[in-house]
């Protein structure tokens, strides 16, 4: 870790660290405002001075490693040589065969509509009165 980084990381963790002393282990017990207010200012000081440290060592971190670190696989996720080959081969021959299919299979022509309907084959419905009939005989029963 570069000298600045890290100078800011350790000043801002005895800040905090003597912030926070001064603030309860001195300042509650003697329920001196100041010495409550100066610890809780070195307290809030510290944890600003930890924070940009981490910010400035996270930002060097991806300088460093280009990409983000989501992007690049895992550990031991890399193929070997044969399986890559394997995997390139596999893909080759399955970007052939769609595409000699693609080629070959051609859509089938729709069929033209009849100039006229057909002719009506089923028996025409029953009236009105009859279908009122039969439901009030239905419901009598």
């Amino acid at each position: 870790m570069p000298l600045p980084q890290g100078m800011l990381l350790c000043l801002g963790m005895l800040l905090m660290t003597a912030g926070g002393v001064m603030a309860l282990c001195v300042g509650l017990p003697n329920q001196s405002a100041p010495l409550f207010g100066v610890g809780l200012f070195l307290g809030l000081g510290g944890v600003g001075l930890l924070v940009s440290g981490l910010c400035m060592t996270m930002k060097n971190l991806q300088v460093a490693v280009p990409g983000h670190f989501l992007l690049h696989p895992r550990t031991g996720t890399r193929f070997s040589p044969q399986q890559a080959l394997a995997i390139q081969r596999r893909l080759d021959r399955i970007r052939r065969e769609m595409s000699a299919d693609s080629v070959s299979t051609r859509p089938e022509p729709e069929p033209s509509l009849p100039s006229t309907p057909p002719p009506w084959t089923m028996e025409p419905p029953p009236s009105y009165d009859t279908v009122m009939k039969s439901q009030e005989h239905s419901e009598q029963l």
